[in-house]
């Protein structure tokens, strides 16, 4: 049974040097600390900050999915590099890649992140 967290501690938790991703997942919030795009490898580079107080942290597909909604590019553009929850705080902090091309991507992506973001439907190629 998990409890809603005070909104001070939420407040606490919440960067406030960062814009704000308006994301569809309920209690949990998005923020981007870092946005870059590299020209050189075509792709856009991004280190979020979420909150998810009370709640487990949010899945790679999860985020795969919803990002690439929220950010309106095709779910095989985008890449997630990295989840790092801090211990006990309901926050993480995520590490994702937008390429221009899906091409791009699995041109430039390591080998074993290309396998740790595989969508469903390509499993079942397999």
């Amino acid at each position: 049974m998990s409890q809603a967290a005070p909104a001070d501690m939420v407040d606490l938790l919440r960067p406030k040097d960062a814009k704000r991703l308006e994301v569809d997942m309920e209690g949990y919030e998005f923020y981007v600390v870092r946005d870059w795009y590299n020209p050189l490898i075509k792709r856009r580079e991004l280190d979020l900050l979420v909150l998810h107080v009370g709640k487990s942290t949010p899945s790679r597909m999860q985020l795969r999915y919803k990002l690439s909604k929220a950010l309106g590019v095709d779910v095989k553009r985008l890449y997630i590099r990295s989840v790092q929850s801090e211990y006990g705080v309901g926050r993480s902090r995520v590490e994702v890649h937008v390429y221009d091309t899906p091409e791009l991507a699995l041109e430039f992506e390591p080998k074993h992140i290309i396998e740790r973001n595989k969508l469903p439907e390509e499993e079942e190629e397999e």
